[in-house]
């Protein structure tokens, strides 16, 4: 078992990560370079072995899940915008049940994409045309973060607990405790807090939820997610009136206080 697993205050679970015997090197790791613009991934895939990586092609997102199936794969570099299964909708399936290290690369470059990127899993993100020297620098550290602190990369991905002040989520488990009280959440609400929790004192509009959770392209949304946030108060806050934990900001957006 690569963690213990204690209980903390508040009953909230914690991880305690154990060095795996005999992990892959830093210098062996396998790479997997999805994009459908096939003579980009062949780029990436020569600027990765004069590195020393083994890689492997996917051109779309379900040929991506596919080569994770049959493959141990160290770390996953991903474009979004790709047939039968972009790479964001990728990305949360592969964070179902994977915890590799994922590296978005993508010619969306605003704040919003790479925001929402970040939240569906990402561990990092690039954009295109990118510098080649910065992308191997970002493919070491992250390999060197996941390989050295003790990840297997094709074993079922560990528990992971976000938590501030008294609230806590199991995302494994997909639970919530409010000072160590049990709280049901439908899975709009649960998506919703994850996304916020999962990145506290960023600012997300209403329409960055929206796309987020519901996975449409916003439309007329604030009425519907200000919904959600007054029912996820009212079940998260001691006062739903004057929140501790989830904040508005007037005219921008909402947010998870870091406490």
């Amino acid at each position: 078992m690569p963690y213990n697993t204690t209980q903390a205050e508040g009953g909230c679970a914690v991880e305690n990560a154990k060095m795996p015997a005999g992990y892959a090197r830093v210098d062996n790791a396998r790479i997997l370079v999805v994009d459908d613009d096939r003579e980009i991934a062949m780029a990436i895939e020569k600027l990765l072995a004069r590195e020393g990586y083994e890689v492997i092609k996917a051109y779309d997102g379900m040929q991506a899940l596919e080569a994770l199936a049959g493959n141990q794969v160290h770390l996953i570099l991903l474009d979004i915008m790709m047939p039968k299964l972009d790479g964001l909708s990728a990305t949360m399936k592969i964070r179902e049940s994977r915890n590799i290290p994922i590296i978005i690369i993508s010619a969306k470059s605003e704040d919003s994409d790479k925001i929402l990127g970040l939240s569906m899993g990402a561990d990092d993100y690039v954009t295109k045309p990118f510098n080649p020297q910065e992308l191997v620098a970002r493919v070491k550290s992250q390999l060197r973060r996941y390989m050295h602190l003790g990840d297997i990369a094709n074993g079922p991905k560990s528990a992971s607990v976000l938590r501030t002040g008294g609230l806590c989520l199991d995302t494994e488990a997909k639970q919530l405790t409010v000072d160590g009280e049990p709280v049901k959440l439908t899975a709009k609400e649960y998506k919703i807090l994850e996304l916020l929790m999962s990145n506290p004192g960023v600012v997300f509009s209403a329409e960055q939820i929206y796309e987020a959770v519901w996975k449409e392209v916003p439309y007329s949304v604030e009425n519907t997610v200000m919904v959600h946030i007054r029912r996820i108060r009212e079940k998260i806050e001691i006062n739903p009136k004057e929140p501790k934990y989830l904040k508005v900001v007037w005219g921008i957006g909402y947010k998870i206080e870091k406490i």
